[in-house]
């Protein structure tokens, strides 16, 4: 089968033996993959390693076999894969045994993946193929960081710096849907107006003065996925007693921290990552109820999956890049 691999310190398309099912486990026939940052950075964390690994996390599609002791599933169900691995029960973190698709599992950019069946949910019925690929894990991590971590109550303001990431776009919907007010930056005009559009109350230029600019709001929440850049920026416009929510450092992972300045503003400091399959089956729920889609930037053929790790390399995509895999 065909197959988006990491190899030998290469990402390369190619041909790759085809799984085969075991005890537990069903074989997916994937029609669309999600691409997310994580996918990009499996080259620095491999270095030169010889096997392939089929990269991705997200995947959609058909189940096409099923193992030995499977239940509840059959031939012909249309699923998403759930890309956090061996975590079920909403906890404060997940237990050593967690992993995430893609590595060192084989992951999603591919025609086909064999998967444990307890790692299957069904997809929602209101959303294309393309969208269905995108939703588990951006906006997985999107929902705990906004509802488990976050506690976001109707009412309250959340900023979001950075408006254009996949995680960003679900987590705008998803505030709005709860009664909050979202705030979110770019230094791009673009991605600011299509921020408005999908439902945020106010989008600032990230390199505009953000106290001068949120002078008349107050913050509640912050969620951080940027690191470094943009950290201390976003505690100097929280709310003291405000909360904030760490879920991803896109720039450098250490940050400086005053913290007297901290301890005297009664902030709280939480980090999370991905979420647990109760949370993901909430987060579905979710979408269902209140009819959200994702935000689609691009869908590209598979064969060109390099294209869009270029994409998300520049920032330059608004919400999220699809890979087609089978029509």
């Amino acid at each position: 089968m065909k197959a988006f691999v990491h190899e030998s310190g290469e990402l390369r398309f190619t041909d790759i033996q085809e799984p085969t099912v075991e005890k537990g486990e069903v074989i997916v026939s994937l029609k669309t993959a999600g691409v997310n940052r994580r996918d990009t950075m499996i080259p620095v964390r491999r270095g030169d390693a010889k096997e392939p690994l089929i990269v991705g996390s997200d995947g959609a599609g058909i189940v096409e076999s099923i193992g030995e002791g499977v239940t509840g599933w059959s031939v012909g169900d249309e699923v998403i894969i759930n890309p956090a691995l061996r975590w079920y029960e909403e906890s404060n973190a997940p237990a050593a045994t967690f992993d995430i698709l893609g590595m060192p599992d084989h992951g999603t950019f591919a025609e086909k993946i064999c998967i444990s069946a307890e790692q299957l949910e069904k997809k929602p019925a209101h959303l294309s193929w393309d969208e269905a690929a995108t939703i588990a894990l951006a906006g997985l991590t999107g929902y705990r960081a906004l509802v488990t971590k976050g506690q976001i109550q109707e009412g309250q303001t959340v900023f979001i710096p950075g408006a254009g990431s996949g995680v960003a776009t679900f987590l705008i919907q998803f505030a709005k849907k709860l009664g909050a007010r979202v705030i979110v930056t770019s230094r791009s005009e673009e991605k600011r107006r299509q921020a408005i559009k999908i439902g945020a109350d106010l989008a600032i230029d990230t390199n505009s003065d953000w106290p001068v600019q949120l002078k008349d709001e107050c913050v509640d929440l912050v969620i951080d996925s940027i690191g470094r850049a943009t950290f201390n920026r976003s505690l100097e416009v929280l709310k003291q007693g405000g909360r904030i929510v760490v879920f991803g450092a896109t720039t450098e992972d250490t940050v400086d921290l005053n913290l007297r300045e901290f301890f005297y503003g009664q902030y709280t400091l939480l980090g999370t990552t991905m979420g647990s399959r109760e949370e993901l089956r909430d987060m579905l729920s979710f979408i269902t109820e209140h009819q959200i889609h994702p935000i689609i930037d691009s869908i590209i053929p598979l064969e060109q999956a390099e294209q869009a790790f270029d994409k998300l390399n520049k920032s330059i995509q608004f919400g999220k890049i699809v890979l087609q895999i089978n029509e």
